[in-house]
């Protein structure tokens, strides 16, 4: 079987201009590295793709592959992490992970968040800004959490993102909408403990792996797992797994009804912050985590439950291979 890889690549996109925070989601040469070896780990043949338009030159040139790992993040739009899976569809060729159109609701979480209160799961209170106008016609009690409603790894999230007055969220609303150029979430800020939860497999056969909790440090930016705090976690940040205790347990049921809830597939991450009180919250779905197999989530959660990289890859291909029923033509993965 052979096995082609899409991705971006972070140096390629800062050799054309862009800056760190552009290009905060994308990939090192590490990254792709370690899930290539992983996967030929598992028998199979690799063939390194790479983005959206080098995908879109192999197609035209009558390339193939039995099965596409895709860790394509896109650059432009709400949309830009279903456009790779949308080309294979096209072709009829399979892949890793989730949907276009799951990909695509859970990048805009605003549209997450309607899905997970049409589910049932709670989620904090929020409006979204689409223009300085609307902030008019917010009607939700201060403290406010402000961020832009597509972004990932903490992009346009800051210590200023907790807003207390209606001046500073005016402030921070015309910021972000001139940054991003796209809509802005306001929720209700929750002052509890911040956790992420891991899963692998699809609907009947997805599986909670655990919940590590994000710790922020007496040096961290203050209030938010933010683009700097992502970006200097080995000084501000402290990882620990949340288990044996209420709070684990609440967190595994809300993240697995909102994963089979939402569709998403293979493996990924749900983000959960607590209010006061100490009650899980849904706040984002990741169905494209980051898979660096040393300072992303993910592979942090699994490295402290004692799953190693090889293994969190042999999962994530044993999910789509199963729900793909791809016939294999090397060796079975071990079960």
């Amino acid at each position: 079987m052979n096995i082609g890889l899409c991705y971006d690549l972070r140096e390629d996109y800062l050799a054309l201009g862009y800056s760190l925070e552009e290009t905060a989601e994308f990939d090192k040469p590490g990254t792709i590295q370690a899930i290539e070896d992983s996967i030929k780990k598992l028998g199979f043949s690799t063939e390194r793709i790479g983005n959206a338009f080098a995908l879109v030159s192999a197609l035209a040139q009558g390339k193939r592959w039995d099965l596409v790992f895709n860790i394509a993040e896109g650059l432009y739009g709400a949309g830009r992490e279903s456009l790779v899976p949308a080309l294979l569809d096209a072709y009829q060729i399979p892949y890793t992970f989730s949907d276009p159109a799951v990909l695509g609701i859970s990048l805009h979480k605003g549209l997450a968040k309607r899905v997970a209160r049409d589910l049932g799961i709670p989620t904090p209170d929020f409006t979204l800004v689409e223009s300085l106008e609307d902030i008019a016609r917010i009607d939700l009690p201060f403290p406010l959490f402000v961020k832009p409603v597509a972004e990932g790894t903490g992009k346009g999230i800051s210590a200023n993102s907790k807003v207390d007055s209606a001046d500073k969220l005016r402030e921070i609303c015309r910021r972000l909408l001139e940054q991003h150029a796209q809509p802005v979430l306001v929720e209700s800020y929750l002052p509890g403990r911040e956790l992420t939860v891991g899963i692998v497999g699809t609907g009947n056969a997805a599986r909670v792996l655990g919940v590590l909790e994000v710790c922020f440090l007496a040096n961290a930016e203050a209030y938010a797992y933010s683009y700097e705090n992502k970006e200097n976690y080995e000084k501000v940040i402290a990882y620990r797994l949340c288990q044996d205790e209420p709070l684990a347990g609440e967190c595994k049921n809300l993240a697995l009804s909102l994963w089979t809830g939402l569709g998403c597939r293979d493996g990924g991450r749900v983000d959960i912050r607590a209010d006061a009180q100490g009650k899980p919250y849904f706040l984002e779905v990741n169905p494209l985590a980051g898979l660096n197999p040393v300072h992303s989530d993910l592979p942090i959660l699994c490295q402290k439950l004692g799953i190693s990289f090889d293994m969190l890859i042999e999962q994530i291909m044993q999910s789509a291979i199963s729900r793909l029923n791809v016939a294999l033509t090397t060796k079975q993965i071990p079960r």
